[in-house]
């Protein structure tokens, strides 16, 4: 991150990751330093032994001050795309000396009240150089979620992709299907309205989860909104029929602000859509450690399948990593399994291959 710009890094590669600006801007400032820096630019005050201010937007941090003035805790309250508003508690303790500057060696925190981090920390270099660019990927193209180019997969069935997290959308006789709703309402705003244009006068009435992961659910809540319902793995169900409803103050989604509540439906094993012209197949993938909610969505006339995070296509005319990824070949299990008469994949990373690409990417033949 810097300044307003964060990104990731794959392999070498930079990719735009603007979901992610609000929770690092927090992470840097909620450190000892970092909040004392904050609250002495917003000319925040002291009440008792706390300190407390706001980002607007942002987030929401209040510090409190040992009695030999140190930072014993932060408090924050973060938005999140499927949580709403995701309360952040940071202890410090065990201040040392380091070169004149004195900096915890132990450090714990919790995200919504579960354990997300647990330092001892060894050693400090005080005013090591620190030179974060924005690459030059990343600065001409900040935020690529509003961005959506759709490819035809079949008559009916398309693949949306932009940025790093991809959609497709299923036309069936009376309504659409939509295949996942990633990253956040910027792209789930983006996904709809092209659902719209490429199926007109047919109302939105299932949208897919693959999992629970924020960066795959991180859409939902604009769905939300639409009265679409949220099929998704029973073992998530509970999750997000209560953080699609959360409310969200530090930076009100179209969610929070119409108070609509969400519609969750659980998938078993196996669950079956149809028109009587198309059939949309949903399974649960098993036996991949990733997530065991996973769903993957097949379309056996077409011939389609569709899934996150289990495959993700090298890109073309790379070498697949050796071992192959076990996630990959657990795939191919769930394929052989279920009996799937799969042409070609449409993974929600990556890129449309034929699913020779992932008999390939493990060493085998179909």
């Amino acid at each position: 991150m810097s300044g307003d710009v964060a990104w990731n890094v794959v392999g070498d590669q930079p990719a735009s990751a603007p979901i992610a600006l609000a929770d690092r801007q927090f992470q840097l400032w909620a450190t000892p330093h970092g909040v004392v820096k904050a609250a002495m630019a917003r000319n925040a005050t002291m009440q008792g032994r706390t300190i407390a201010f706001n980002v607007p937007g942002r987030f929401n941090l209040k510090a409190t001050v040992s009695e030999d003035n140190m930072i014993a805790r932060v408090e924050g309250l973060v938005p999140n795309a499927v949580t709403g508003d995701i309360p952040v508690v940071i202890d410090y303790w065990d201040y040392r000396d380091f070169g004149g500057v004195k900096f915890p060696t132990r450090i714990r925190e919790t995200t919504a009240g579960y354990p997300t981090l647990d330092l001892l920390v060894s050693d400090v270099r005080p005013n090591a150089a620190v030179d974060v660019r924005v690459p030059d990927a990343v600065r001409q193209d900040p935020n690529p979620y509003a961005r959506v180019t759709t490819q035809k997969a079949a008559d009916g069935v398309w693949y949306l992709t932009g940025g790093t997290h991809h959609s497709a959308v299923i036309e069936m006789k009376d309504y659409v299907v939509v295949v996942e709703a990633p990253l956040n309402e910027e792209r789930a705003i983006a996904v709809i309205a092209e659902t719209k244009k490429l199926v007109p006068g047919k109302p939105i009435r299932y949208v897919v989860n693959s999992h629970h992961h924020f960066d795959h659910a991180g859409g939902l809540r604009a769905f939300v909104v639409e009265g679409v319902t949220v099929l998704t793995q029973e073992v998530n169900r509970a999750f997000l029929t209560q953080a699609l409803g959360a409310p969200a103050t530090v930076r009100p989604d179209l969610q929070a602000k119409s108070g609509r509540q969400p519609i969750v439906e659980g998938v078993g094993d196996r669950r079956t859509l149809t028109d009587g012209a198309r059939t949309v197949e949903i399974y649960r993938i098993q036996g991949i450690l990733h997530h065991d909610g996973l769903l993957m969505v097949y379309l056996p006339k077409e011939k389609l399948l569709s899934q996150a995070d289990a495959y993700t296509p090298v890109p073309p005319n790379a070498t697949p990593p050796t071992p192959p990824s076990p996630f990959n070949v657990a795939l191919a299990e769930n394929i052989a399994r279920l009996k799937l008469d799969v042409g070609d994949l449409l993974p929600l990373h990556g890129r449309l291959v034929p699913v020779a690409e992932l008999y390939r990417a493990i060493g085998k033949t179909p």
